[in-house]
């Protein structure tokens, strides 16, 4: 079961309840922009509590081994524009 959980945490390719899920979250970000938040103080309290749900559900360790990941998936693009569906 932990082995599921931590490819669950991993998964890049998204299921249709992430897809509606980011959804939700670009929509959240459109309207802290309309109301006049900064887009990189929505984006780091957006990441800071992603972050805290994750370890809530996966453990520190999981979530640390995810996050150490993350540098070169930045660097390949995954998560630049062009990159969104």
């Amino acid at each position: 079961m932990m082995r599921s959980q931590f490819s669950a945490l991993d998964d890049n390719a998204g299921s249709d309840e992430r897809r509606a899920a980011l959804v939700y979250v670009t929509e959240a970000f459109a309207e802290a922009i309309l109301a006049g938040i900064e887009s990189d103080s929505f984006a780091h309290a957006a990441l800071s509590a992603a972050l805290h749900e994750l370890v809530a559900t996966y453990g520190e360790e999981k979530v640390a081994a995810f996050a150490e990941r993350l540098p070169r998936r930045v660097r390949d693009g995954e998560f630049s524009s062009s990159a969104r569906h």
